[in-house]
């Protein structure tokens, strides 16, 4: 299956990646938001070597991707009302449910907690593969811990082609932002993790909801520590005219909302001023200035409403100092 450069192979091939996932391979899988790494969600030895291939700390919990609506009702004890009025309404699509499990659930993926993150995920080549399987996958982002997030399938050889055999090829990810996660506690609709749903859409379908987004440790839901999504290189959150000037004696690249600026290595994530397309083109941007020669890059928040909530989230994570 490797080829002579110890690379994955990508493909198309729904067959190879199912006969590779039951025997408890990982493949590299595209959904709507972005590239996951997928092992059997029923087999902790694959669920062990996703945290390995990562490089994810075990505190870190997992998606479980699902066929459909169903599929999800069997692996978790309770639907509550709210949960299932967004499921008919999102599902497929960049919402993640955390539901209480059941025990057929391992521990490993959950992190120990009593709640699972489920999601069926809207891209059609994977909910035909997931509609083969006769078990639900675990797909964190195909990337290593910590580091931007794979939205096609060449992000996904560049980071881990080394290490996985297979890399199920969708194209381009249409949002290419991870999931909105949310939870329920008495009555209560809570925003876990801000995502490609936005707030206002969850909102139009349930009522208010509460936003808990991240936290530094021991998180509840997945991709919530605080320091995440981050490149190598240094990077500064702020007015990009006032970091230029103050770092004038460095080689610089721009990330910016829509503006363009005089600089040899910049991304504009939106020229249209349109979120949706800044949301689709984030990580690829911060992936790109990253593999530049430059000291510093230099961004800024996009407007805080809608999707640009969850594209500051992101954002304001990759500046977080690593610890």
């Amino acid at each position: 299956m490797h080829n002579l450069f110890g690379m994955a192979e990508i493909g198309n091939n729904i067959d190879t990646a199912q006969g590779l996932l039951q025997e408890g391979h990982l493949v590299a899988i595209p959904t709507e938001t972005v590239y996951g790494l997928a092992g059997n969600a029923f087999n902790p030895d694959a669920v062990a070597s996703i945290f390995a291939t990562k490089n994810r700390p075990a505190f870190d919990p997992l998606i479980v991707h699902v066929a459909n609506y169903q599929q999800a009702e069997e692996l978790v004890t309770h639907v509550p009302e709210k949960a299932k009025l967004l499921a008919e309404k999102f599902w497929p699509g960049p919402l993640t449910l955390l539901l209480k499990k059941k025990s057929i659930i391992p521990d490993l993926v959950t992190s120990g907690l009593d709640h699972v993150a489920v999601r069926v995920p809207g891209k059609e080549i994977t909910l035909a593969l997931l509609s083969k399987l006769d078990f639900p996958l675990v797909a964190p982002s195909a990337n290593p811990f910590g580091y931007i997030s794979p939205t096609n399938a060449q992000h996904v050889e560049n980071q881990l082609g080394s290490k996985i055999k297979y890399i199920l090829d969708g194209g381009d990810c249409t949002i290419g932002i991870e999931s909105t996660i949310v939870g329920f506690e008495n009555g209560e609709v809570i925003i876990h993790r801000l995502g490609g749903l936005s707030v206002d859409e969850i909102e139009a379908v349930v009522g208010s909801v509460t936003v808990k987004n991240h936290s530094n440790s021991n998180p509840k839901s997945p991709g919530m520590l605080l320091n995440h999504y981050s490149p190598t290189k240094p990077i500064l959150l702020g007015d990009i005219p006032t970091l230029l000037a103050e770092n004038k004696n460095k080689v610089i690249g721009i990330l910016s909302f829509k503006d363009e600026y005089s600089a040899d290595y910049q991304k504009t994530l939106a020229a249209d001023g349109e979120l949706k397309t800044a949301a689709k083109n984030l990580f690829a941007s911060l992936r790109w200035l990253d593999e530049q020669p430059i000291d510093l890059i230099i961004t800024e928040l996009v407007p805080k409403h809608g999707l640009g909530l969850a594209i500051n989230d992101r954002l304001t994570r990759a500046t977080a100092k690593k610890h």
